[in-house]
């Protein structure tokens, strides 16, 4: 079904009943969204959950088997054209011309979107200087490092300010400080007045950007909230203990778990667990009850959960493969 045209704009996003089906399965079921105007809104989850489905769906790539969409208040099955000009989508992988330098890029795509003359390279060189591209503005992008090629492919979708920006896991793939680099264009645009929905896979990513996060697993919403909201949904702290041995790993997770009404974890190279808790007054008895049996610990700290572990709290474990859609 469609919805009728209404003409609020309070909302970037809504969605009622969103559902795609391929085939027998349902890469999106039964969304419901209501993304405010404004920050960052970020949508996590695992491969196959389908995020990178709904950001086609709402930026007019895909039509909905059912339910509707709303995108700056037009729906985008009834009004795509009216969606398109208001938004800007930047996918997974840079859609550059390699052989081109930077400001000829941005320059061509400048033309393509009606600039004339020199204003198409006027454009194109503010955007290059906004993102920190000017002294690579007559480089080739193939001489690029990764961090530099997603600035320019974020800028290039900038030639007209969109009010709306989709950032399609835009740093999948790149080195820490090329992240970074990703992550200060994304505050300079929110910054400006645009508003941004990212889907991504990186849980810290999701933890500096987004004001608001939408967990997805397996087409359904199973949490929906500020960080903070989400942190405490698995509990009011994080116990983390680092052993000096990892031979007394599986005796601390032992007595951990006979005090606890949650399973303490005991990482790979078994030297530290991690216990989620309810009460964090708890947690200093259990530490003194660990010391009393021999256990030798070289630190310990209660902290409030991470995305990280609201995540694994929340969301399927994929055990192959094959089990998982091919969307993102």
């Amino acid at each position: 079904m469609t919805s009728p045209q209404i003409h609020s704009h309070q909302l970037a996003v809504e969605t009622q009943n969103l559902t795609q089906r391929f085939g027998t399965q349902a890469a999106v079921d039964n969304v419901n969204l209501h993304i405010a105007m404004g920050g960052v809104h970020a949508v996590l989850g695992p491969n196959g959950a389908g995020k990178t489905t709904v950001m086609r769906i709402l930026a007019t790539l895909l039509r909905p088997s059912s339910g509707y969409a709303r995108v700056l208040g037009y729906d985008v099955v009834t009004h795509p054209a009216q969606v398109r000009e208001r938004i800007a989508l930047t996918g997974q992988f840079a859609s550059l011309d390699e052989d081109l330098t930077g400001v000829e890029n941005l320059a061509l795509l400048a033309r393509l979107r009606g600039y004339r003359g020199r204003s198409a390279k006027s454009r194109a060189e503010s955007l290059l200087a906004a993102f920190g591209l000017m002294d690579a503005a007559a480089r080739q992008v193939r001489k690029y490092s990764g961090g530099m090629r997603r600035r320019l492919d974020i800028a290039a979708s900038l030639l007209v300010r969109p009010d709306l920006l989709f950032l399609d896991e835009p740093t999948t793939g790149l080195d820490p400080r090329s992240r970074n680099d990703v992550w200060n264009a994304v505050r300079t645009l929110v910054d400006a007045g645009t508003t941004v929905l990212l889907t991504t896979q990186y849980l810290d990513e999701a933890d500096q950007l987004a004001d608001r996060v939408t967990v997805l697993d397996t087409g359904r919403i199973v949490a929906e909230g500020t960080p903070s909201e989400l942190k405490a949904i698995v509990g009011s702290g994080m116990l983390h203990i680092r052993l000096a041995s990892p031979d007394q790993g599986r005796t601390a997770v032992t007595l951990l778990n006979a005090r606890s009404e949650e399973s303490a974890e005991l990482s790979s190279d078994g030297f530290t667990v991690s216990l989620r808790l309810s009460d964090i007054a708890k947690a200093a008895p259990m530490i003194a009850e660990l010391q009393h049996q021999g256990i030798q610990l070289t630190e310990f700290s209660l902290g409030q959960p991470s995305l990280n572990e609201v995540f694994l709290a929340l969301t399927t474990p994929r055990s192959t493969p094959q089990e998982q859609h091919d969307d993102g």
